[in-house]
């Protein structure tokens, strides 16, 4: 005699583990959003800072305990920012696009991506 089916047509569904090295290639990205267990956040915390360091890419992070009461995992949001010299504060990124122009998509410098002559 088989035993009875779990609920749910007999399909088991397993999450994946979180895998800090797959977090980390999202570093780059404008806005990440990752649910993170709580062992590893400490780990994902120091690469976001880590990552931060090179000045290319910085965020804003919030960190939020995910829907459950048990605080096992946690919800992390990078949201890209740049620091607006002129205010002196930290502003959300705006995008500024591609440029052919040798002095960028403002007229100001380089445009991304270009070599220095």
């Amino acid at each position: 005699m088989a035993p009875p089916a779990p609920p749910g047509g007999g399909l088991l569904r397993l999450e994946k583990p979180f895998d800090v090295d797959e977090f980390s290639e999202l570093l780059g990205e404008n806005r990440i959003s990752a649910t993170v267990p709580r062992e590893a956040l400490p780990e994902v915390l120091r690469r976001v800072v880590e990552f931060m360091g090179f000045g290319v890419y910085v965020y804003a992070v919030v960190v939020l305990p995910a829907p459950s009461a048990t605080l096992e995992k946690f919800t992390v949001n990078l949201d890209r920012i740049d620091f607006d010299a002129k205010r002196g504060v930290w502003v959300p990124f705006q995008d500024k696009g591609v440029s052919s122009s040798p002095f960028g998509p403002d007229g100001k410098g380089p445009a991304p991506g270009s070599a220095p002559h």
